[in-house]
């Protein structure tokens, strides 16, 4: 592996180009190839990221000489099969969060980069910026104790154009696979693996959730409280609550550049906790360091996290009733 990381991009829509972007503020990386269905669209989305090489078609993206690593940015319900194609072409895959829409299909993947030996992460950015690290930096330090909590809610309101991805069922949409995954990933990350969990939602006409809300209890006999919306514009906080204290990550709270600690003691600090770019930079170059060292996951964004977050999104799915294409 050269000490530059040469990134193709599977798919030309936002969050696409959000990650192209990213990779401009990213050290010892380059776009060298971007994929669409048509060469038209690869061509556009080219010529604003210093042209790379242009494919029109995932196929011919997934065998394209001069690429170590591919980021899967389309919509949710073709994560699965656009993974595969990249990964059946030799390819290390970033791909984006949702990993897949169910279960069943985050072990085809899996299974399929094990056997291939091939790299392969969940892009679940927030777990790696820096003020997650910080968050369990402080919680190793004990200054806020024992922690026993964590509540977490993101939402927004989003469009309620009936076309809009967001409220299709065939794509995938609803609150908790956009949203609910934030609070849900960085619960388990701070928390520990789910043991149980009981969800409640209310649902739109097409059969997508609007509103879900759902409480974890963790393995090491913690609990957090979780909430995601499209109807609604929340603060959108995390706050992990331990005997001594609490620390808030502030605003957006997967944007967050800020954190408040707040002690019994009547302490309260404020922590910088700045990250590159858009965020997005943080994880790729986590994926760097991963292909550099030849890791085949990386400890931050394990296979067997990423699956068990799966598990327990279809059974929050279960128990509030939103089933997709892909489920049946």
């Amino acid at each position: 592996m050269s000490d530059i990381i040469r990134w193709g991009i599977l798919g030309t829509g936002r969050i696409a180009r959000d990650f192209a972007n990213a990779l401009k503020d990213t050290p010892d990386a380059v776009l060298a190839a971007v994929g669409s269905r048509s060469v038209e669209n690869a061509a556009a989305f080219a010529q604003d990221f210093g042209q790379p090489a242009v494919y029109g078609s995932y196929e011919e993206l997934a065998k394209a000489p001069d690429v170590d690593i591919i980021y899967v940015g389309t919509p949710h319900p073709m994560h699965a099969g656009n993974t595969l194609l990249a990964l059946r072409g030799g390819k290390a895959v970033l791909c984006e969060k949702p990993f897949t829409i169910n279960l069943r299909e985050a072990q085809q993947v899996v299974a399929e980069a094990r056997e291939r030996k091939l790299f392969l992460m969940e892009a679940m950015w927030t777990r790696y910026m820096p003020a997650l690290a910080e968050v369990k930096r402080i919680i190793a330090s004990g200054e806020i104790g024992v922690v026993n909590s964590v509540h977490a809610d993101l939402s927004f309101v989003a469009s309620t154009e009936p076309e809009n991805r967001v409220n299709k069922r065939e794509l995938g949409g609803g609150a908790l696979l956009d949203l609910g995954i934030y609070p849900l990933s960085i619960a388990c990350a701070l928390l520990g693996p789910a043991a149980s969990v009981q969800a409640q939602a209310i649902l739109s006409e097409a059969g997508v959730d609007m509103t879900t809300g759902f409480t974890i209890r963790h393995q090491g006999g913690t609990m957090s409280v979780n909430s995601c919306s499209l109807r609604a514009r929340t603060p959108s906080e995390l706050t992990v609550s331990g005997s001594l204290g609490s620390v808030r990550m502030e605003g957006m709270f997967h944007l967050s550049q800020t954190l408040t600690v707040k002690l019994t003691s009547g302490v309260t600090r404020t922590v910088a906790t700045p990250y590159l770019g858009n965020g997005y930079v943080h994880e790729a170059i986590e994926a760097g360091r991963c292909l550099r060292e030849g890791l085949l996951e990386s400890p931050g964004m394990t296979h067997a996290e990423t699956l068990d977050l799966m598990k327990v999104l279809d059974t929050i799915r279960a128990q509030i009733g939103v089933r997709y294409p892909a489920d049946d």
